[in-house]
């Protein structure tokens, strides 16, 4: 029975090794490798593209960014030249539809023109405050210092001689532009003509009857009611019409606002839609027809609205000349207080943006072929032989001007310089920048005159450029 005890019983086999107590035992730490974050089992050519990726996609991007623009402006490019852009809808409003049918650039742009004087901006056109702007009145001031008491325009009815009416056309002389219209000064008579007088006499236009530039007896009726007046013009089809913008109610209650066209811009815009209403207007532009423009040159027909406004608006006291190719932008009043009542000044022309000179204006003309060298030096020859200095100023101004603003009163002297300047154009070139700086040195009593500088020109208008080439009558 011991026996089959002991033969039951378990074996256990025991190690020197475990002789020890294992409390007693001393444990080896197993360093594991860390796991680096990202897919398992991917090879590590895969993990370094993945890592350049994540380092360099902001560059990716921007290549791929610039590789689109690239493609969508040869797209673009491409479009423009298969084919032509689409044409403007026509609009129900005829002051719109002239809006509407030429690019946009700064058309109805009212933001004003600021420059820097001494670490200060400011604006350029420094008008009164809206709230006195609507209650601005024109001033009734008479001209009672003027040295010219009565201003007499030679006419042909005063030249009687031998007991006959005097006749232009047996005093024509061939190669000059005067004719009926301007009547033939002679340089005697343009000497006297700078010489102020109480009673002065000067060439002025409307020399005779049949002279031309006629207007309707209604348009003269209307013109005779003006006392402010906004004009412009656009001869041959030239450019088109831009509305005034930015004046108040109570200027457009005391000012006119006049186009003259000729009947090949009527035609023409005419043609595109534009229709002159029953009352003679387009938008806030009366349309007054010209017939019977007295020269070929298109140009020099525009010199005769541009300078001459006393002749045509025999009641008004100011006028604004408005080139064709601006977008008069300013109210008329608050324009002649900022720039005529508030210096008393009687003109008001900005100075010119490249030249000062009227000797290197010359050359500019001739480069541009805006007149022949002949016809260039025929003019600077006399005004050398005149004594016209090479000054860059003429009475503490610069003596160069860009006409294509002019804000001017209407008195005797400022009469008496445009008749001048009117004359200088015609009986040399049609380019008035090379005439005015003579006429302001010549005529030594006009003195009140402010030539604003350019930024101011630019608050005035929005300058649009020439849309088409005005067409020279054949006739």
């Amino acid at each position: 029975m011991a026996s089959s005890v002991l033969n039951s019983s378990i074996s256990i086999s025991v190690s020197d090794d475990d002789d020890e107590d294992p409390s007693t035992r001393m444990r080896i730490p197993i360093r594991r490798k860390r796991k680096k974050p990202g897919p398992r089992g991917r090879p590590d050519f895969t993990r370094k593209i993945l890592t350049k990726l994540f380092k360099w996609w902001p560059a990716l991007l921007l290549l791929f960014a610039t590789a689109l623009l690239v493609y969508e402006a040869f797209k673009i490019g491409g479009a423009d030249r298969r084919s032509p852009p689409p044409r403007a809808k026509k609009s129900e409003n005829a002051a719109a539809q002239i809006s509407d049918t030429k690019p946009q650039g700064n058309l109805n742009k009212l933001d004003p023109t600021t420059r820097v004087v001494g670490g200060v901006r400011e604006r350029c056109l420094k008008l009164l405050p809206h709230e006195e702007l609507q209650i601005l009145k024109i001033p009734n001031d008479k001209d009672s210092n003027s040295p010219i008491k009565e201003l007499v325009y030679a006419k042909e009815t005063d030249r009687v001689g031998e007991g006959r009416n005097f006749n232009l056309s047996t005093m024509y002389l061939e190669g000059t532009r005067f004719n009926l219209f301007t009547g033939n000064q002679t340089l005697e008579q343009r000497e006297h003509s700078f010489k102020v007088t109480e009673r002065t006499e000067v060439h002025c236009g409307f020399y005779s009857e049949g002279g031309g530039f006629r207007v309707s007896d209604e348009d003269k009726s209307y013109m005779n009611t003006c006392k402010v007046v906004v004009s412009t013009c656009a001869f041959g089809g030239g450019d088109d019409l831009y509305q005034p913008i930015g004046m108040f109610e109570t200027s457009l209650q005391k000012v006119c606002y006049v186009a003259f066209w000729d009947e090949i811009t009527l035609a023409t815009q005419e043609a595109q839609g534009n229709k002159v209403d029953e009352s003679r207007f387009i938008g806030k532009w009366r349309i007054l027809v010209v017939r019977d423009l007295p020269f070929r040159d298109q140009r020099l027909n525009g010199k005769i609205p541009k300078m001459l406004a006393h002749r045509l608006f025999p009641n008004a006291r100011h006028s604004i000349w408005v080139d064709s190719k601006s977008q008069f932008r300013r109210d008329p009043l608050g324009v002649l207080e900022a720039l005529l009542w508030r210096s008393n000044h009687e003109l008001a022309i900005s100075e010119h943006g490249a030249r000062s000179s009227v000797y290197d204006e010359a050359k500019a003309v001739v480069k541009k072929n805006k007149a022949t060298p002949e016809e260039v030096e025929v003019q600077l020859t006399q005004y050398r032989q005149d004594g016209l200095p090479e000054d860059k100023r003429f009475k503490g101004k610069k003596a160069l001007a860009e006409a294509s603003i002019i804000v001017r009163k209407h008195t005797p002297l400022t009469n008496l310089f445009t008749c001048i300047w009117f004359n200088e154009v015609v009986r040399f070139t049609s380019r008035d920048q090379l005439s005015f700086p003579y006429v302001l040195w010549r005529l030594k009593e006009f003195k009140r005159i402010n030539m604003f500088p350019v930024c101011t020109r630019k608050d005035l208008v929005n300058s649009m450029g020439h849309i088409r080439k005005a067409k020279p009558l054949t006739n």
